[in-house]
């Protein structure tokens, strides 16, 4: 390698917080599938903590040996709606806490696949599953979940969206905090290593090694250097940077791959900020030209960001997968907040920008009197400028309980602060309790 490449990313990693966000094992559990509820937890447990045994430490390794920071090492599953509607189990509660046992005792930081895809309707493990959601998540602390409502082939299940917004409130009455656990899908992937929202896909091989990078600040550094270009200098610089960020990534996966003998399965290129200063999505759109993020012109400079940071990640690595774009959520980007509390930035807007962007509305706090006819009618939101873009969309919200417009809610670590945002007040509920199913739009016909 050249010199001038190898200080380069020295300063990437040690100035400008590039890192690699997450290395997530994907495991199926298709073979744990047993009509026995306990037989089928032990084979769960088993093949959690053989499969994943050695993931720590091989990443703590890399980690060591080539000085790049890998900030989580996570597991993702089969939805467990599948894996445990063979059995006659009333509630699958002990699944996820067979789940939250088996990571902790690997010492992994998160597993993702408490899950349910109902985007065109329930079988009964998705019944189960998704009214287990609130005592799941109040009785773990590493189990992430995750409901798809809708996707672009099947329409929106509204019946599924109405019961999700009255999952999100119970939730939130045990502890607001849980609900950071938990996102409600359109068009979710099967290969993403980003919770709360990662599941292993059933079309996934057995054992995956799935690498999510970021690098907000490495990308705002670049762009400083072209101030005042024209705008497909901007989209050109982004390209090259992400392309290099991507590299990094691959070359991680691929050591990951051979150290634990599993198959490398994709590279998520996301610029994921943290609460760190220098680590923010919302400063390179302002590095692009905006006063203040929310301005007019934000979603179009959000729109260039992910779109270069696609084709450049695209051009690196020859698989590429996951979500893979911009993030945007309120609590971990330190000027996304102030850009809050000063007035510059609602929700109105932030859905408007996630018709652009690669997720949705994610970790944003609203008040505790929110009704759930209303978070029902936010995800219905999503869930439809997903289904119609063909694109991955989601809703992470957190109703703070006892809390108003704003106060804060915090949340410690990657996760941040949240300032409560306000709501339309306006109710959607004649709407909500249609129920039935959203039909598919006419694109969506293919074949």
């Amino acid at each position: 390698m050249e010199t001038n490449s190898i200080l380069e990313t020295i300063d990437m990693i040690s100035k400008e917080k590039l890192d690699i966000r997450t290395i997530t094992m994907g495991i199926s559990l298709f073979d744990c599938i047993d009509s026995d509820g306990k037989k089928a937890r032990q084979k769960i447990y088993d093949k959690l903590t053989t499969k994943a045994k050695d993931l720590v430490k091989v990443a703590n390794k890399i980690e060591t040996e080539y000085g790049i920071p890998i900030v989580n090492k996570r597991i993702s599953v089969t939805p467990i709606s599948m894996i445990a509607a063979a059995s006659d189990d009333k509630d699958y509660v002990a699944y996820a806490k067979t789940m939250d046992k088996a990571a902790q005792d690997i010492g992994v930081d998160l597993i993702g696949g408490f899950s349910a895809l109902v985007q065109k309707g329930y079988q009964t493990g998705d019944t189960k599953l998704i009214a287990s959601i609130p005592e799941a998540l109040a009785q773990t602390s590493r189990v992430c979940s995750s409901v798809n409502v809708g996707s672009t082939r099947s329409g929106i299940n509204l019946d599924a969206v109405k019961q999700m917004g009255t999952v999100i409130k119970d939730l939130a009455k045990d502890d607001p905090v849980n609900c950071m656990s938990l996102v409600v899908f359109a068009n979710a992937v099967e290969d993403n290593p980003f919770m709360a929202g990662a599941f292993h896909g059933v079309g996934e091989a057995d054992c995956v090694i799935n690498v999510g990078i970021s690098g907000p600040g490495v990308v705002k550094t670049a762009l400083e250097h072209v101030k005042g270009q024209p705008i497909d200098v901007v989209s050109e610089t982004i390209k090259k940077t992400t392309f290099k960020v991507t590299r990094m990534g691959q070359f991680v996966g691929n050591i990951a791959s051979k150290a634990l003998g599993v198959p490398f399965g994709i590279v998520d290129l996301s610029l994921a900020p943290t609460p760190n200063e220098g680590d923010s999505v919302a400063e390179i759109l302002e590095e692009i030209g905006l006063e203040s993020v929310g301005a007019p012109g934000t979603t179009a400079a959000l729109a260039l960001l992910n779109d270069a940071v696609k084709k450049g990640g695209v051009m690196a690595c020859e698989h590429v997968g996951g979500l893979s774009g911009a993030f945007i959520p309120i609590s971990e980007d330190n000027e996304m907040i102030r850009a809050v509390s000063a007035g510059n930035l609602n929700i109105e807007k932030l859905e408007a920008m996630t018709a652009v962007c690669s997720v949705g509305l994610d970790m944003i706090a609203i008040p505790g009197d929110t009704t759930a006819e209303t978070i029902s009618g936010m995800i219905a939101d999503e869930a439809s400028i997903g289904v119609i873009n063909n694109k991955t969309t989601a809703v992470r919200i957190i109703p703070a309980t006892g809390k108003s417009v704003g106060d804060e809610v915090e949340f410690g670590g990657l996760f941040g602060k949240a300032p409560v945002m306000a709501v339309n007040t306006n109710s959607p509920a004649d709407f909500i309790h249609r129920g039935g199913r959203i039909p598919s739009p006419i694109h969506s016909f293919k074949n």
